[in-house]
């Protein structure tokens, strides 16, 4: 198993590659389309990955593959970028390439990934309203929300933005009255 930073330094200049391409073809979105829906598949398809990831596997067949998933709605130019990965033996690091890629667009767009967490699903309005408090704190032009539910927050969100952390949850607003209450 590689270290995730041999992974990243793998990763990263291929994932600027893609990014030049895509913009020189003005492709920029949906190639970002494109590697949340092959993300999606991956994480979703342990099979799928074992084989990618097999380094027995024959490359023609990992090619035919790649051809069959992508079809002919996905750019030539993304699928050829992937038939490269086969030939020169990185189609493994195929999953980081991509997340390094849409990290990459959330830059070029000044977009942030705002990761919220709540006790119960959250409504349009009450996403919406993290989002512009998101852009409010952040000064960033977008906010891209990944929501998750965890029922052991009782009630409210916790909302990360890179390192920042924002706990509005009552289990956080319970835990900072116990330190309060001990420390005194």
């Amino acid at each position: 198993m590689t270290s995730k930073v041999a992974t990243a330094e793998v990763a990263q200049p291929y994932a600027q590659a893609l990014l030049s391409i895509a913009q020189s073809k003005s492709l920029t979105e949906q190639f970002g389309e494109d590697a949340r829906v092959l993300l999606n598949l991956l994480s979703g398809n342990q099979q799928l990955r074992n084989f990618i990831d097999n380094p027995f596997t024959q490359a023609e067949s990992k090619k035919a593959l790649i051809r069959q998933i992508l079809g002919e709605s996905t750019s030539p130019y993304l699928r050829n970028f992937l038939l490269i990965l086969v030939d020169k033996r990185r189609i493994a690091f195929l999953e980081p390439i991509l997340q390094q890629y849409i990290v990459l667009l959330r830059q070029l767009n000044q977009t942030v990934l705002a990761e919220v967490s709540s006790a119960v699903p959250l409504t349009e309005a009450q996403q919406q309203t993290i989002i512009e408090k998101v852009i409010a704190i952040t000064n960033a032009r977008q906010v891209e929300l990944a929501t998750k539910i965890d029922s052991s927050l009782i009630g409210g969100v916790i909302i990360k933005v890179g390192s920042q952390v924002i706990d509005a949850s009552l289990r956080g607003q319970l835990r900072r009255l116990a330190l309060s209450l001990t420390s005194s």
